[in-house]
């Protein structure tokens, strides 16, 4: 029998969080797949569920052959199926594509961390499935009309270069700020889009949650998602734009969790990670220094936000530990 190779720590480490993921996404699916009155919703949502499931399999495989402990990652108790409908209006597909929207990133980085030929296949097939299924799911949001375009400009008729400080500007109040260029209002657009969504998710979590902590947290999330919002929004305003997506969903009035707290507490921890990184995208590539300052501010605070629920998590024995070095200087005193 051929000797398997030792995968090196950072494969390791990215299969161990991509478990983590892929156990989780599942739990979400079966229980929207069970409540979706749409076919064509479920289609989208039951491939994926069978893609997710392939490379779940694969993942435990390997942790198997390398004589790895297997994650404990999200099983079927932490998921209520009779739960009643908690979001409506198409927030299926729309929290879909967000969870690919993440996914795409999170690809990027395990493939440039992979160095073995199975773990690259297996971000490989990912990135396919991710691709598909966010493609998917933009078409059907387009056509249901649940989801809408950014804002149309003028194309250009030359090509320009930056001539002067000024382009930077952004706190001068006695000069007029420029307009937004077509990059900034990118990012405008979809941060109003991506916590239009996560405060709807947020919202339906604070509800459910039979933790006060818990509760409060999720409370303070859809603050801090309206406060981002509104910055956006009076940004665009500024400039005489018009932000014109829509919700994208309903919350219902239930109050019966369908997830476990943990599973909840642990999908708002993978979207403040997408937070603070759109965040830090912003700041960079925002030319105009008052954009950059607040897409900075906003990444502090989703940073502290996250470390709060980070804490909540260890305090209730729900963050499961990363497989991790020896301790070498322990084990000299032992």
């Amino acid at each position: 029998m051929e000797n398997k190779k030792t995968i090196s720590a950072s494969e390791l480490g990215m299969l161990w969080l991509t478990y983590q993921e892929k156990t989780m996404i599942p739990r979400i699916l079966e229980y929207f797949i069970e409540k979706a009155d749409d076919q064509q919703a479920k289609n989208i949502m039951g491939g994926l569920w069978q893609e997710l499931s392939y490379y779940v399999t694969k993942i435990k495989n390997i942790f198997k052959e390398q004589g790895a402990a297997i994650p404990v990652g999200f099983t079927t108790s932490d998921v209520n199926l009779e739960a009643p409908k908690l979001y409506d209006n198409g927030f299926d597909i729309m929290f879909v594509r967000i969870l690919k929207e993440i996914s795409m990133g999170m690809y990027t980085l395990n493939m440039n961390m992979a160095y073995q030929d199975e773990i690259m296949e297996i971000y490989e097939g990912l990135t396919s499935t991710t691709q598909k299924i966010y493609k998917s799911a933009t078409l059907y949001l387009l056509e249901k009309g649940v989801l809408t375009l950014p804002p149309k400009v003028t194309m250009p008729k030359s090509t320009e270069f930056i001539e002067g400080q000024s382009y930077l500007s952004g706190f001068n109040l006695f000069n007029e700020k420029r307009a937004l260029n077509d990059i900034e209002l990118g990012y405008l657009h979809h941060g109003i889009e991506t916590n239009n969504i996560g405060m709807q998710l947020i919202t339906g979590f604070a509800q459910c949650a039979e933790n006060k902590e818990v509760k409060q947290y999720f409370a303070k999330g859809k603050e801090l998602a309206k406060k981002q919002i509104k910055i956006f929004g009076d940004i665009l305003l500024e400039s005489d734009i018009q932000f014109s997506a829509t919700s994208g969903s309903t919350v219902t009035a239930s109050t019966i969790a369908p997830f476990s707290q943990k599973l909840m507490m642990f999908c708002i921890y993978l979207l403040n990670g997408f937070g603070i990184v759109g965040s830090s995208f912003g700041t960079i590539f925002s030319l105009r220094k008052d954009l950059s300052m607040k897409n900075a501010l906003i990444a502090k605070d989703i940073y502290f936000y996250a470390d709060e629920g980070v804490k909540i998590m260890i305090k209730n024995g729900w963050l499961e530990e990363p497989p991790q070095t020896e301790n070498r200087s322990r084990l000299i005193k032992e």
